[in-house]
């Protein structure tokens, strides 16, 4: 792994189209050899864009594959480049809303793009936040992703273990609680809700925290500028009425709204995760191969 960090540290002084495309040239190479997580990009894609041809699917995965390796690469300029180049790279639509975020509790909603730790950086070179953290297996890259994170702000991190009270005590202390709300992780504080047509162990916490806090809910998306010229991240209008009274009608809401952004950009979304992993009492897993 200190291997592994060396070389992202000596490539982080690439230009961006140089090492985005060894990224790609790498993320092309694990397409063809990590047969699992192809396996689960490729039923994912099935199951939610059923509407395309297999061929565009299967060219989809591959982008995919592509894009997520240019993004690991792309860590060493997050963690080491200085904060000039950062600003040169990452275009912020509209801006961040620091406006918001001194208003009062926010919720700043960041679906699992490849990107998403671009965001979180544009965050952080304007303010402090908190957000949810999963320690990592290898305690040497677990140090480097922590302190790549908070180099610029301090970040408050909370294990999922903690539960929500003290998410809720950083918010009214003034922190926007940055969360990545789209990954399965059980039944447990979730629903099963649709997402693309599927029944998807969907976290209700945002809606609960939102409810629980008044926060204002405003999403953020992080995606690549064409030709390699850096990274958009657009901060979405905060949603109006929400949650409303409905919890699991919210958790609907949120899921149909990175539908949409998915279909902007589908192949930067993270398709290799196992977002059915968890299914609804009685209906067999769909991951096993055949």
């Amino acid at each position: 792994m200190r291997l592994l960090l060396g070389m992202m540290w000596l490539l982080h002084w690439l230009p961006l189209p140089v090492l985005a495309r060894i990224g790609e040239a790498v993320g092309a190479l694990l397409f063809l050899t990590v047969r699992t997580r192809r396996h689960i990009a490729l039923t994912n894609l099935r199951l939610c864009l059923p509407q395309l041809p297999e061929a565009e699917r299967t060219a989809i995965a591959r982008r995919h594959f592509q894009a997520y390796a240019r993004s690991v690469l792309e860590r060493g300029i997050l963690w080491w480049a200085p904060e000039a180049r950062l600003r040169r790279l990452i275009r912020v639509e509209p801006r961040v809303p620091l406006d918001a975020i001194e208003a009062g509790p926010t919720i700043l909603l960041c679906p699992h793009f490849v990107s998403l730790d671009v965001a979180g950086v544009a965050v952080m070179l304007e303010t402090a936040l908190c957000s949810i953290y999963t320690r990592q297996q290898n305690a040497v890259f677990d140090e480097a992703l922590r302190k790549g994170r908070s180099r610029f702000r301090p970040v408050r991190l909370f294990s999922r273990g903690e539960g929500v009270k003290p998410i809720i005590r950083a918010m009214r202390e003034g922190l926007p609680f940055f969360m990545l709300p789209d990954m399965d992780f059980g039944e447990k504080d979730a629903e099963f809700v649709s997402f693309f047509g599927v029944p998807a162990a969907t976290l209700t916490a945002p809606a609960r925290i939102a409810a629980a806090t008044g926060a204002k809910v405003i999403p953020v998306i992080a995606t690549y500028l064409p030709g390699y010229r850096g990274w958009k991240v657009t901060f979405h209008p905060a949603w109006e009425d929400y949650p409303g009274g409905d919890i699991v009608a919210a958790t609907r809401r949120m899921n149909a709204f990175i539908e949409e952004r998915v279909l902007e950009a589908p192949s930067e979304y993270f398709w290799a995760h196992k977002r059915f992993k968890t299914r609804p009492p009685g209906t067999p897993g769909i991951y096993a191969r055949r």
